[in-house]
């Protein structure tokens, strides 16, 4: 069974118009997994079929009906998936992809989002930007909890400010996510603890770094190394500014 993403602006919502998409499904084999409202007059379906064939005659039938407009009809993507599961869309950067926007009152949609890229079991680096206080340490650890996967701190200031020299054992592993602090490891580290950093880096496994510009400032990596950026803010007025931040020196409150 193939999984697919279908999408549709509804124009007029006429009674039994769902019932009808519905009963063509039905009729064509093809089971509904999950629909939900998604954006302003906009319905999400993940659906399934074993014949592609059908999802085309499908796609084919649906442009005939008047009152709704096919937006996508595709493999799901993963904002496809968190569209279907919050009924919105996660807020994507027009120019850089690869960068998410969150707020604050999100925060269960950006664990949730977090979480489904770390269950990936393979190399991925991700960044998260935000002032202090705002809820990314918070937010990787529980996103490693639904993830199903152990955590373990190489820098950080979530309860006291944490600066590791070396690893268990038991801390080695795909299975694992590796949090670093990019200014507590860049400006406040012992050498010991950078060699630690780049041995990190080099691990197949997901590590996740708060601060990545400060990061790329200050070591070789850029930020083009970076499979995914997340930007948390408390509301969408708010600058994400590290002007405070100076080489060799930091008094930015990290949270």
């Amino acid at each position: 069974m193939k999984e697919w993403y279908l999408e549709y602006q509804i124009h007029k919502n006429r009674p039994g118009l769902l019932g009808d998409i519905a009963s063509l499904l039905g009729m064509l084999s093809i089971n509904i997994v999950t629909i939900n409202g998604v954006e302003d007059k906009r319905r999400g379906m993940l659906i399934r079929s074993t014949c592609d064939d059908q999802i085309e005659r499908f796609h084919s039938i649906l442009n005939t009906i008047d009152n709704i407009t096919v937006i996508k009809l595709r493999e799901p993507h993963l904002r496809d998936r968190m569209a279907i599961r919050h009924g919105r869309y996660i807020e994507r950067d027009a120019d850089d992809k690869k960068t998410f926007r969150f707020v604050r009152n999100e925060l269960g949609l950006l664990v949730d989002f977090m979480a489904e890229l770390m269950k990936k079991n393979e190399h991925s680096l991700i960044g998260i930007r935000g002032m202090p206080r705002v809820g990314k340490t918070e937010s990787v650890v529980a996103a490693s909890v639904c993830a199903n996967k152990r955590w373990s701190f190489i820098s950080s200031t979530l309860l006291r400010q944490t600066v590791r020299s070396q690893l268990a054992d038991d801390e080695l592993g795909e299975n694992h996510i590796y949090i670093i602090d990019g200014i507590v490891s860049t400006m406040r580290a012992t050498e010991k603890h950078r060699i630690l950093v780049n041995d990190v880096m080099r691990l197949p496994a997901v590590k996740v770094i708060e601060h990545p510009d400060i990061f790329v400032r200050e070591t070789e990596f850029t930020l083009d190394d970076f499979d995914t950026i997340i930007e948390l803010r408390n509301d969408e007025t708010e600058e994400i500014s590290y002007d405070v931040v100076e080489s060799g020196f930091s008094s930015f409150d990290i949270s």
